[in-house]
């Protein structure tokens, strides 16, 4: 690559440019919607990206060893398909299948195509994500592929841009360049900015970038710009880019009200302007440059602990502690990263930290930030990631995990400090909420373990579990209750005391299932007996093995959790036995707002302890 263009080069990429905007009016014209002015102000930028700066194999798009591009301004996502078209993927042609039922050239990119490795549309999340890619290749595998991320200029009032912006300053990707397409408009008037050019320089540059402002449609300043990105060390890039949306097309060219709006009847004057710039009409004639190393896929086999569980029965030990205790057993495999967003302390992440410092990511107090970035760290199966952080805290990210299962990612997410079990920190720390939004996400699992072995083995299996997992973990130390030797299966629930003359079976996970034992053992005094329950996960929850515990114990179950009502595990213990007759389900769960206190006086206080089970079994 060089940052000085010769004439042909110049013309020819130029023509690729227009080609694609060509391509972008005629896919959307054929569609009846989509963007196609935001790809018209992005044209030279992937013309000089995808036909002079970046190396890839274009018939190998997710080869280790190709430079990265995400497209965070997912609605230009017919520019991308262009680019790839062009290159030679697939024919030009298949362009005006955009948006058609039976299409992958969705809306907005999505990862059913072999050349998009995430799910982009919803702003502000591209950055972190390639973030994560560089960090991943400068630090893990330590090869010469570069990441890039074009971002539309209205997305960077959004806060996780500058959260990403952080973060790849404070680890030094000079292998990442963010490319702002600042084309002044948004989508229902003008940015916030504009073309105040000199404003986001300083604002670029206050976070740590090495920042280049160019004319945005001039291939040969951008061709200059990504060679000078290229030989900068330690510091990542920005290329401002200066556009017009709409650009070459005019009556539409940086005017208003042309947000996603196909040009219609004004395609026709618009793509005749267009193609009159185009000196070669036929193929660019452009060789596109290959990686000059090769990155080796990586292990593809079960990832497992290193030990088995070590515990002794009844001794107490928090879920939280064997979180960590059972990441350091699996970090033995080098796949294997951790990231935390500044509470390692507490989720005990730490101890990963101090046995395996080279694959732990702190992440910083940027929840949405860790979030795309353990996505991007997991793309083309890099690494097994585990993130965590206080549950409470995560729900800032749900957007970014929810559009990590559209991206069809494998992240593990653990939450600590659920529920008022926390104690005197207070209802801004009490996740009352998590397990609702972690069982709502596409394809996700939904662990609960209760106590230290069905931690370790929670761990073990989402690390081999495909899509979003999330891991519950508990502040208070609990009671061991299972040999070390105990199989869990995703989906199985453990039957933890079991009665012929059950009157009840009661349902609990994490401290209320050790609640539920405790009003076992009272109960049992009085020649009352239940059946308990351990879920192990919530999602799926063992909808067999509930419903046949609940037919041994009169078709009457009690749901226990330290959670708020809709979405927890009585909901999902509901949805398993709906359709059952003779079933019937008393949800025990937090149904007023919380207050800071004693952990054993908060449990009674809202109703989900051991004494109010036994007035709820008595009641039945």
């Amino acid at each position: 690559m060089s940052g000085k263009l010769d004439a042909k080069t110049k013309q020819a990429l130029e023509d690729v440019a227009n080609k694609l905007r060509v391509d972008s009016i005629d896919c959307t014209n054929a569609a009846g919607s989509g963007h196609p002015t935001t790809c018209m102000s992005a044209a030279e930028v992937m013309s000089v990206l995808f036909f002079h700066t970046m190396k890839y194999k274009v018939q190998v798009p997710k080869d280790p060893a190709n430079d990265r591009f995400i497209m965070s301004k997912g609605h230009a996502a017919p520019i991308l398909y262009a680019a790839w078209a062009e290159a030679g993927l697939f024919p030009v042609e298949n362009l005006l299948n955009l948006r058609k039922i039976d299409s992958d050239l969705e809306g907005h990119p999505t990862p059913r195509l072999s050349f998009v490795d995430v799910a982009t549309g919803s702003l502000g999340q591209g950055l972190s994500v390639a973030a994560g890619m560089a960090y991943t290749g400068k630090y893990l595998d330590k090869a010469q592929y570069r990441t890039y991320c074009l971002l539309g200029d209205g997305e960077s009032a959004e806060g996780s841009v500058w959260e990403a912006m952080a973060f790849a300053s404070y680890y030094k990707l000079d292998n990442l360049v963010a490319i702002f397409d600042v084309n002044r408009l948004g989508q229902s008037q003008p940015t916030a900015l504009e073309h105040d050019m000199e404003t986001y320089r300083l604002r670029c540059e206050a976070f740590g970038f090495n920042t280049y402002v160019v004319d945005g449609h001039s291939v040969e300043d951008l061709a200059k710009a990504f060679y000078d990105a290229s030989t900068v060390k330690d510091k990542p890039s920005c290329i401002l880019a200066k556009t017009f949306k709409g650009r070459g097309a005019t009556g539409i060219e940086d005017m208003e009200n042309w947000h996603g709006k196909a040009l219609g009847a004004k395609a026709e004057a618009a793509l005749e302007e267009i193609k009159a710039r185009i000196s070669n009409k036929g193929h660019h004639g452009i060789t596109i440059p290959k990686p000059s190393d090769t990155v080796p896929a990586k292990d593809s086999n079960p990832v497992k602990l290193a030990s088995a569980p070590a515990y002794e029965k009844g001794n107490k030990i928090a879920t939280r502690v064997a979180y960590g205790t059972a990441l350091v057993k699996l970090g033995q495999n080098t796949r294997v990263v951790a990231l935390d967003a500044e509470t390692k302390n507490s989720t005990h992440a730490q101890k990963f930290l101090g046995a395996h410092p080279d694959r732990f990511i702190e992440c910083f107090i940027a929840e949405q930030n860790m979030a795309g970035v353990a996505i991007g760290c997991a793309c083309r199966d890099r690494a097994v990631v585990f993130a965590s952080a206080f549950a409470c805290f995560l729900s800032r990210a749900f957007d970014q995990i929810r559009m990590g299962a559209i991206s069809q990612t494998d992240v593990n997410f653990c939450g600590s400090h659920c529920g008022v079990s926390i104690g005197e920190d207070g209802p801004s720390q009490m996740a009352l909420e998590d397990i609702a939004l972690f069982r709502s996400v596409h394809g996700s699992t939904v662990f609960y373990p209760s106590e230290a072995v069905s931690m370790e083995r929670a761990v073990e299996l989402a690390a081999n579990t495909k899509g979003i997992c999330f891991i519950r973990s508990s502040r208070p130390e609990t009671a061991v209750l299972y040999g070390n030797d105990e199989p869990f299966e995703i989906g199985k629930a453990k039957v933890v005391c079991k009665h012929v003359d059950a009157k009840a079976t009661v349902i609990g996970a994490g401290i209320t299932l050790h609640e539920a034992i405790r009003a076992h053992d009272l109960l049992a005094k009085e020649k009352i007996h239940i059946n308990v329950i351990d879920p192990f996960t919530v999602k799926p929850i063992d909808q067999a093995g509930i419903i046949q515990a609940a037919k041994a114990s009169g078709g009457k179950i009690i749901t226990v959790e330290d959670h708020y009502a809709a979405g927890g595990l009585g909901e999902a213990v509901c949805s398993a036995v709906a359709g059952e007759a003779g079933i019937t389900v008393k949800v025990m769960a937090v149904t007023e707002l919380p207050r800071s206190g004693p952990p054993k006086v908060l449990i009674d206080m809202f109703g989900i302890s051991a004494e109010k089970i036994v007035e709820a079994v008595k009641a039945l």
